[in-house]
Formats: structure tokens, sequence, C-alpha cells
């Protein structure tokens, strides 16, 4: 947990740690030094934990941390996943966003309250373990972002799910662009429900070892800070609902707000593939309603650009070399086809998912 928050858990070298105080039942992503980056074996133990709590009468709130001073989580290990695009099958990436998804969807559906501390930095997979929690919490320090175009990626982890929910074109904007919001414009977008002040969190997990979630929140939440979105949604809101992403550029370049040329000039460095991808994932996602059909569909996504010249490339450029400079192949949004676009949402056969199918065999069974 980040700041004064952090005050007297324990400490170790396991990457997630697991402990209860009262009540409450808690997380600690462990792994400061990167960023509390998510990998499979966390994954695994997270979903371990939630199964004996489920079942414990003496856990009543489970709670979301991460370790060190920079934030809760910056997303899945991406390098491991560079590796496996790279060097390997897939098979090993597959594998862990199987496993994560499915933590996903149940982290939606869990029977307690879920208390994610969404304090400093939570982007990707950080926002897949947080923002589908029943209690998310923002703070000042707050920056929230799904900033997957950047790597030649396509948001996951229900991201779409989340985005396309948001007011107008918000989520549009902010799936295509990457970029990162504070608490005042995640509690717009609905990616959370609380602003804390980063300096009152110790006291509310304190609170939460001997009260309900609805009693300690109400002694430490607080209106939250002003956010940017509200005052550009006129923009964004007519940009943004154009047919395709050459049209919304074309819209950006033309509108003569400032921040709106600054938008088209993020989308013209991010990944073509990955964008067109993106919008036919967020329009997707509105239409198949609930989270996991979505999660279904981001599966498809995800293993399909596994395969692809551009998340290899993205990341090496960001995270790998850090030339900041990728080589997106196609360069251009024009030499993305449709017909290259729906080879993203391509059916898995015996590989799928399946958590819509699941779910729709538990409420008949």
């Amino acid at each position: 947990m980040t700041g004064a928050a952090g005050a007297g858990l324990p400490h170790g070298d396991e990457p997630v740690l697991f402990h209860t105080a009262g009540r409450a039942a808690h997380i600690t992503l462990n792994r400061p030094k990167a960023l509390n980056a998510l990998n499979h074996e966390m994954v695994r133990r997270i979903d371990a934990a939630l199964t004996a709590w489920e079942h414990d009468p003496a856990v009543r709130t489970v709670v979301l941390t991460g370790a060190g001073e920079r934030g809760l989580c910056a997303g899945g290990d991406i390098r491991a996943i560079h590796d496996d695009a790279r060097d390997g099958d897939g098979t090993a990436s597959a594998a862990f966003w199987r496993d994560e998804y499915r933590l996903n969807a149940r982290i939606a559906h869990y029977p307690k309250p879920y208390v994610a501390l969404m304090d400093g930095i939570v982007m990707g997979g950080g926002v897949g373990l947080s923002a589908h929690g029943g209690v998310r919490i923002v703070t000042e320090r707050s920056r929230v972002a799904m900033p997957e175009t950047g790597i030649g990626f396509v948001p996951d982890v229900g991201g779409t799910h989340l985005l396309g929910l948001a007011p107008g074109e918000l989520g549009t904007h902010l799936a295509l662009t990457g970029d990162g919001i504070g608490a005042g414009d995640a509690l717009l977008c609905g990616l959370a429900d609380h602003y804390v002040p980063s300096a009152a969190l110790g006291e509310l997990v304190a609170d939460l070892a001997g009260l309900s979630v609805h009693d300690a929140l109400a002694r430490h939440v607080r209106p939250a800070p002003q956010g940017e979105l509200a005052e550009r949604r006129e923009w964004i809101d007519a940009c943004y609902r154009a047919g395709t992403v050459e049209e919304i550029v074309d819209r950006l370049l033309g509108h003569g707000d400032p921040a709106a040329k600054e938008a088209a000039e993020t989308l013209l460095a991010r990944s073509p593939t990955s964008l067109k991808v993106t919008l036919a994932a967020v329009r997707r996602a509105r239409r198949l309603g609930p989270l996991e059909p979505v999660l279904d569909q981001e599966y498809r996504v995800s293993c399909a650009c596994l395969s692809t010249h551009d998340l290899v490339e993205g990341i090496r450029a960001q995270v790998i070399d850090k030339d900041r400079d990728p080589r997106w192949s196609p360069a251009t949004l024009a030499e993305v086809t449709d017909a290259d676009v729906d080879r993203f949402f391509a059916p898995l056969g015996p590989r799928e998912l399946g958590l819509a199918e699941l779910g729709e065999a538990q409420e008949t069974a």
C-alpha cells in the first residue's frame, strides 16, 4: 500500500501478501520495484485467497492495496508477454490471460465487499483487479489508465466493458489515446466510487478492521478534486462518435480546441492496428452488455495480438529498449483493412475463454 497506509503491513519476498486484521482480509501486491506488475503466480494466489475468504465467516471485507510508494499496479508483466510473443508459442500468455480474466469476472461478482485502494498508478491489469470491485477508492495521487494502444495491444481485463459504459464518448477517448486520468475523472467515468485523501488511507484501513465498509467510508470520504473531462465533453463526444478512426482524427484536427489537436497527435503516434481494433472492441462491448461476454471477446483479441508485429515492437520500444520510437506495421491507418480488424474477433473454437457460457450454465443449474 502506498504512503502512510502501508505502515504496519507484513513485508516479505512473496509477490503478493495476505493477512487478516479484525473483520478484514488484505491482499497486498508486493512487487514494488516493478510497480507491482501482475504475473500468473499472483493471479493464482489471489484467486485461491478469495476462495478461502468467501467461505470464512470471520472475513467480512476484502481490501486490495499495493506495496511501495508509486501505485497499486502498473498492469500485467508485459516483459514476459513480449518474450513469449517473440520467442515462444504464446501459450504462456494465453494461459495467464485465461486465469486473469476469470479473476476479473470473479471480483465483479464477489459476494463480500471488495475494497480497492486505487492510490497512485493504476494501469491495465491493475484496473482489472480494482475497477471491477464493489468499492473503488481513488486519491489525489491516483492516475488511472488503459494505455494498451501505445504498446501495440488492445484494452483488456474488462477495460472495453468499463470504458464502454462511461458517459458519452469519454471511454472511447480514453481507450484510443491511453491517457491517464485523475480521481475526479475516474469518478466521472465510472471507474471509481469514492475519493479519500491519501493521507487518510491508513486510518481507513484501520477502521475496516472493526467497522462495516459503509461506516468506515463515512469517516473518510471527501469531495473529489475537479477533473478535466467534463469541460471537454463537447469536443470529445462530437469527434469520437465518428464511424472510423480516420474520421475521428480528422474531426479532432479540425475542431480548433488545442486539447483536441493534442489528442489527434497522440492517436497518430499509436499503433494503427491497435486503434482500429480498439474502436471496434469498445463498440462491440457496448452491444454485448454484461462483463462475461466482453471478457470472452477480449480474450480472442488478446490471443490474436500475440501473432502481430505491433505487440512485440510496441513493448520493445516502450519498455525494453525505451527508445520510444516504435515502427508500426502497417504504418498508417489507411493500410489497416476491415478484414485485418475482423481477424482479431474470430472465434477460438475449443480455446475459447467461455465465461459467458459458464455464467449461463450456473444460472440454469
